[in-house]
């Protein structure tokens, strides 16, 4: 943050225009105040998703042509970044009660993380456990609720064999632990880089590509009962309905029109789509306490100073590194 006494100033990360990561970069914005019900809260770390490259990239919405503001962005229609982070409360609105200035928490759902300064209300707001790390804080719950969300919906519990598509990456690896947690027997695709990680997380890895169904058949002679796509490939979907005799025990975080036209559970925000946010609110607080006791592991493959968004978009475009990547000021 730099300042004057009269006119406090912070960073924020934002899109200039739509497409790729060169379009991020960072302006200078006023420190916000709090809203009567809401607190400000100094960021430590933000996590990086997808969903944060989807938004600016165009994959949502057609891009129109629009009149720019001075900054050279396209006025009312590019979208805030970061949409999890952790930090300190800096400052608490007229209403709150439970919370105060000091206070260490985790922030989910926020908009706007990609700053050193982020507004929030007090419903987003989860105690940050003292042994979880702030990088490790920062990237757990988008990633976590998802993962339970994605569990639900499939109906896996103790006894069930299910095969998650992309196990490595942030909210596979999640999925994997809370699987095995529940008692499940975890069958995860991943590059095979990434097959110890998983089999020290609970995982029997398996390598995604051609010969897939036959590398899941031979781990799991007694068959599949469950299966979650993370990864939105043809393969993915075939594997999946191919193993899986009950269709609505797979679910999807990402709605092709194959997926819906397939019958199974199709997670998100579209039009018939799963949105689970009860489910995922009521997930936050277990997830931090699992994480801050050492039972949940947050893999963080790479931590990237704020200014440097663009090359964490890259990297998590690339989709090379396992976990999540993560922002610090």
């Amino acid at each position: 943050m730099t300042s004057t006494e009269e006119n406090p100033t912070a960073r924020i990360v934002r899109p200039i225009a739509y497409g790729s990561p060169e379009n991020l970069a960072v302006f200078d914005t006023p420190v916000p105040e709090p809203l009567p019900g809401g607190v400000v809260v100094e960021v430590r770390a933000a996590g990086v998703n997808p969903i944060d490259w989807k938004l600016y990239s165009g994959a949502f919405h057609a891009v129109a042509d629009k009149n720019k503001d001075s900054a050279g962005v396209a006025e009312n229609t590019l979208p805030a970044l970061g949409l999890e982070c952790a930090g300190v409360i800096t400052a608490v609105g007229a209403e709150v009660t439970g919370a105060k200035v000091g206070d260490e928490v985790l922030v989910y759902p926020v908009t706007a993380a990609y700053a050193d300064y982020v507004t929030a209300p007090v419903t987003s707001l989860i105690p940050k456990p003292a042994t979880l790390g702030w990088a490790e804080a920062g990237g757990l719950l988008l990633a976590g609720t998802t993962a339970v969300h994605v569990l639900h919906a499939a109906g896996v519990d103790e006894g069930d064999t299910v095969l998650v598509h992309g196990g490595s990456g942030g909210v596979g690896l999640m999925a994997v632990q809370l699987a095995a947690a529940r008692g499940a027997t975890v069958i995860a695709t991943a590059a095979e880089r990434n097959h110890d990680l998983l089999r020290d997380l609970g995982a029997i890895p398996v390598a995604y590509g051609p010969g897939l169904l036959d590398r899941v058949r031979a781990v799991a002679p007694g068959g599949i009962t469950a299966a979650v796509d993370l990864v939105g490939t043809a393969e993915a979907l075939d594997t999946s309905l191919e193993l899986v005799a009950d269709r609505q025990r797979i679910a999807s975080i990402t709605g092709t029109e194959r997926r819906a036209a397939a019958g199974i559970k199709v997670l998100g925000n579209g039009p018939g789509q799963d949105t689970g946010t009860e489910i995922r609110n009521a997930a936050r607080a277990d997830l931090a306490e699992r994480a801050g006791a050492g039972e949940l592991r947050v893999v963080v493959s790479i931590v990237y100073p704020l200014t440097e968004a663009a090359k964490a978009h890259e990297a998590g475009i690339a989709g090379h590194t396992p976990g999540k990547l993560v922002l610090v000021p």
